[in-house]
C-alpha cells in the first residue's frame, strides 16, 4: 500500500503531460529508434528519451528523476549513460492502492 506521501509524489509526477507521455513510451522500449533487444531489461537511454520529447536535456533529466523518485521508473547507469525503464512492480502496487482507496 502506498503512503499518503508516496501517492502525493505520484500524483505530482503524473500531473505533467510530458511525464505521462514518457511513461507511455517506456511501456514499449523497442519503439525507440536504435533500441537494442539486449538493452530492453535496463531501459531506454536518456538521450533517446530526450530526442523523442523534444525537450532540453536538463528538463528531460529532471522529469525522469521525478518519475524515479515517485517510484514509477527505475534508473540504471551503464558507463556514462543512464537508462530508464518503468517500475512495473511498483506501478502494479500503485494500482492496487488506488483500487483499495477508491
Amino acid at each position: 500500500m502506498f503512503s499518503e506521501a508516496e501517492l502525493l509524489a505520484v500524483f505530482r509526477a503524473l500531473s505533467n503531460p510530458a511525464r505521462r507521455q514518457i511513461l507511455v513510451w517506456l511501456k514499449e522500449p523497442m519503439s525507440f529508434p536504435g533500441q537494442k533487444e539486449e538493452d530492453v531489461e535496463i531501459g531506454v537511454c536518456v538521450t533517446d528519451i530526450q530526442r523523442r520529447t523534444g525537450l532540453s536535456q536538463p528538463t528531460t533529466s529532471q522529469y525522469l528523476t521525478m518519475l524515479r523518485e515517485a517510484g514509477l521508473a527505475v534508473a540504471t547507469r551503464r558507463g556514462k549513460w543512464t537508462y530508464y525503464r518503468r517500475d512495473e512492480e511498483n506501478i502494479a502496487r500503485l494500482l492496487e492502492t488506488l483500487h483499495d482507496v477508491f
